[in-house]
């Protein structure tokens, strides 16, 4: 079981990008999925997720009302979509799928790099 990730690359600065994480080999239905992001030289923060038990998405305060995760079930993807990008937020993004109970697991994509610059 494992996670593909896809879509990142370089862009300009004011651009957008749309991140996709496809599971393979499980379900993320009752998971909460998240995705992550590490700078250079810094550790790994949460960017944004949503809570499997009511649905909820909660985001970083310094991605709010630029970036947007949804999910598609029927698919097993999970998505980032990212406007307004600046260097800031040059990072190599991870996606993770968390379900603490049993049957528990905790499975990170492999990360892809998105790098804003002009």
């Amino acid at each position: 079981a494992h996670f593909v990730e896809s879509g990142g690359g370089l862009v300009q600065p004011g651009g957008s990008l749309r991140l996709s994480c496809a599971a393979s080999g499980f379900t993320f239905i009752r998971a909460d999925v998240s995705w992550y992001r590490q700078a250079p030289g810094k550790g790994r923060e949460f960017v944004a997720g949503v809570i499997r038990v009511s649905g909820r998405t909660n985001y970083a305060d310094s991605v709010k009302g630029r970036f947007t995760i949804s999910l598609d079930y029927a698919k097993s993807t999970v998505y980032l979509q990212m406007n307004t990008l600046s260097p800031d937020d040059t990072a190599v993004y991870y996606c993770n799928a968390k379900r603490e109970m049993f049957p528990s697991y905790d499975y990170w994509g492999q990360g892809t790099q998105v790098t804003v610059s002009p």
